[in-house]
């Protein structure tokens, strides 16, 4: 199957994303037939600050598109925070389009978790991942708004510092205090904070379980009717 992806929400995702796309086909003996377009992580963010859902849906619908042209039989985006215009996307999609929320909620709940913590960009966090979190309880960070912003400016900035990392490995314990069974990173580029480190307590990588899904789907392990059974309206 030729999955088409947005890209560029943030960079250093991207380059993750299509690096282990290619290793599992390769792995698997398998062609990898792979699209991706680039969007604009600033005018995403000024949208969605905004409350632009209707415009950057249109944005969105252009590279749809475009992957459509290039012979996409499904489209992604890799990043979560541009759900805030999910329903005016999927409207206007030419392509049936997988949530990077279903990957992740499917995730938790094959795991048996009841909940989760969150971290992320302050709306993600604050909706639930949108409402997109239908079989797993969540937790929120204390300091949701300072969490969010740093989660933001490291994604646009493609770094982490020390003072950013350590904001993030206190909420996620916290969260963990209060009860969550583990920490999802509910944010693509948080693997800037957390890869090939230990914060002390479980994660739930949201990149990493939504390229599983992506590869299961380009490799033929799945089918999207597969998903649809599985998830109702989250891919259309």
């Amino acid at each position: 199957m030729h999955v088409g992806l947005i890209t560029g929400l943030g960079p250093a995702a991207t380059v993750v994303y299509y690096q282990r796309l290619n290793q599992i086909a390769a792995d698997r003996g398998c062609r990898l037939e792979l699209t991706m377009v680039e969007a604009n992580i600033r005018e995403v963010l000024a949208n969605n600050l905004a409350g632009r859902a209707q415009e950057q849906a249109e944005i969105f619908a252009a590279l749809l598109h475009r992957l459509r042209a290039a012979g996409a039989d499904f489209a992604s985006i890799t990043a979560i925070g541009p759900l805030f215009c999910w329903e005016e996307t999927r409207a206007l999609s030419p392509l049936p389009l997988l949530s990077a929320v279903t990957p992740l909620d499917l995730y938790c709940a094959g795991k048996g978790y009841s909940q989760v913590g969150l971290l992320g960009t302050a709306r993600a966090m604050r909706t639930k991942l949108f409402d997109q979190m239908a079989r797993t309880g969540v937790l929120l960070p204390e300091n949701l708004e300072p969490v969010g912003k740093a989660y933001q400016d490291m994604a646009v900035g493609g770094r982490c510092d020390e003072a950013t990392r350590k904001l993030l490995f206190d909420a996620g314990r916290e969260m963990m205090e209060q009860g969550a069974e583990a920490v999802a990173l509910a944010g693509t580029d948080l693997l800037l904070a957390f890869d090939g480190r230990d914060p002390g307590f479980p994660v739930i990588d949201a990149l990493e379980v939504h390229v599983a899904m992506l590869a299961d789907l380009a490799t033929g392990r799945i089918s999207l009717a597969d998903i649809r059974q599985e998830t109702g309206a989250r891919i259309s």
